[in-house]
Formats: structure tokens, sequence, C-alpha cells
């Protein structure tokens, strides 16, 4: 395996195991940092972490990075919780992960994103635009978004998430023009 693809690897199964951590921790409330290792490691061994010193190592390593970076909060007692940073984080990985589901049937309607994010918000902008690709989305113009199906939750969830909740609208629309090429890139033809 090539030095890339091993990297590759190496910053997936970080981004895994944060969000499993961050999960965890979100579900139970507050655990126990005795009680994070363990109920991690046997969540990771899904995904083959935590068979071994080594692999159990880098659990706890990684749960003090998240404390470091402000995701997490060890109280006096010593249990951990999510703190507001950690909250939007988990919604961000999980935003990442998101997968609209596509019915059986189109129902003839598109779904129309339109964003107006100023300038000075120029990261946000580009941060919307990759997780519209990513989930599917097509690029009709700068800030133009369109896609087939049904996807309102979405747009609720990154709206949340990204706090942009008068820049962005959603609309339903019966027909386009000129869609033969949108219809074709979306294999609806």
């Amino acid at each position: 395996m090539s030095n890339l693809e091993k990297e590759l690897k190496k910053r997936t199964r970080n981004k895994n195991l944060q969000k499993i951590i961050l999960g965890t921790i979100a579900t139970a409330g507050v655990m126990s940092v005795a009680l994070v290792a363990p109920n991690a490691i046997q969540t990771l061994t899904i995904f083959g972490f935590g068979k071994n010193k080594r692999q159990r190592e880098i659990i706890n390593t990684s749960r003090d990075r998240l404390i470091k970076h402000g995701l997490l909060e060890k109280d006096e007692r010593g249990y951990l919780s999510l703190t507001e940073k950690g909250k939007a984080k988990l919604n961000q990985l999980e935003l990442r992960d998101y997968k609209i589901k596509k019915p059986k049937r189109w129902d003839k309607k598109w779904r129309v994103l339109i964003f107006d994010i100023p300038e000075k918000r120029k990261a946000l902008r580009e941060k919307i635009r990759r997780t519209l690709t990513h989930i599917g989305f097509m690029r009709l113009q700068d800030s133009v978004w369109i896609y087939p199906y049904d996807c309102e939750d979405f747009v609720t969830l990154l709206k949340a998430d990204f706090k942009i909740g008068k820049d962005i609208l959603y609309l339903i629309v019966d027909s386009l023009e000129y869609d033969k090429p949108i219809k074709k890139s979306f294999d609806l033809t």
C-alpha cells in the first residue's frame, strides 16, 4: 500500500473513531472517563479497533485530544460530557454521512436550493457547495442547486448546522426549462 493510501486510511479511521466517541457520549449524556474506553472499545471492535493494547492507547489518545480541543469536558467526578462545540462537530460528522433516500418513482418535481451567503463568509459558502455536491445535488449556477427528490429534512439539517436559516431558500418546482440534460444527469429519462 502506498503512503497516500496509508495516510487516507489513517485519517478515515481517526474520523470514525472521533465520531464513535462523540456519539457514544452524546447517547449516554455523561459518562465516566473509566467507562469511555471500554464502551468505545466494544463498539470499535466491530470496525476492527481496540483489540490490542496499542489500539486502546489510540482510543485514549483520541479521547484526550477531544478534551483538549474542547469537544468533550471532564468534570470533577471524572465524567465526560459533550460541549456545545462537540455537539456541533458531531452534527457535522453526521451530516457528512447523510444520505437522502430516493423513492422508487420520481414525482416529476424539482427541488431547488438558492442561497445568498455574503463574501465575508466565503468559507461557509464553499462548505455548503461541497456538502451539496457530496449529497448529489447538481449546480445550475453558483448559488442555485437542483435535486429531483424530496430533501426538505436534509435542508433543515443544513440550515441548522451551518446557521443559515434565512440565507437559503428551498423551492419545489413543477417544470423547468431545458431540463433534458438535468434529467439525463440524474438518470431520470
